[in-house]
């Protein structure tokens, strides 16, 4: 009695190939599995209804309006203050915003601008309690000056020597 051959892979040493299948088409790609394998339900059995989609609510709505809005405000008051008093330097120009004496509103300008009203003599580092102490400070520094003005209470206390600004 003589065996008879065996069927498949002759070089496939001694794994066996399921009956009935075809043998090139196991792990190939782009073919996608059928049901009843592995990994799928069987035919038939229910589908699982779909997750539903995450709708944004009026909290996310508003908190991301209010992250907005408080950004806005910081770059604004930032590009606001890069002017200011408390950045004018000796031979810079100044321009009044205000007519209020307690809140001049002094802006650092170009001084071929038609805006520049005053040219910054001196500028000191310090508290100034008084217009006199203020005073007698700036004519020791600028003898020339005709104007003191005081900052103090927003991180630097300042005073700048000032005279009107001849074009």
């Amino acid at each position: 009695m003589t065996t008879p051959p065996p069927q498949g892979n002759p070089y496939a040493q001694g794994q066996q190939q399921p009956q009935g299948q075809n043998p090139f088409a196991q792990g190939q790609p782009g073919f996608p599995q059928q049901a009843g394998q592995p990994g799928f339900p069987p035919q038939g059995a229910p589908v699982p209804p779909e997750q539903p989609r995450r709708k944004i609510g009026f909290k996310a709505i508003k908190n991301i309006v209010i992250v907005v809005v408080l950004a806005g405000a910081a770059i604004g008051a930032f590009i606001s203050s890069r002017d200011d008093a408390n950045t004018a330097a000796v031979g810079d120009c100044m321009h009044r915003g205000s007519t209020s004496d307690d809140n001049p509103d002094l802006e650092v300008v170009d001084c071929n601008s038609s805006d520049a009203q005053y040219e910054v003599l001196a500028k000191i580092d310090g508290s100034f309690l008084s217009d006199t102490l203020a005073s007698s400070k700036c004519e020791a520094e600028a003898r020339d000056f005709q104007y003191v003005y005081t900052q103090s209470g927003d991180g630097k206390d300042f005073l700048l020597c000032l005279k009107d600004y001849k074009k």
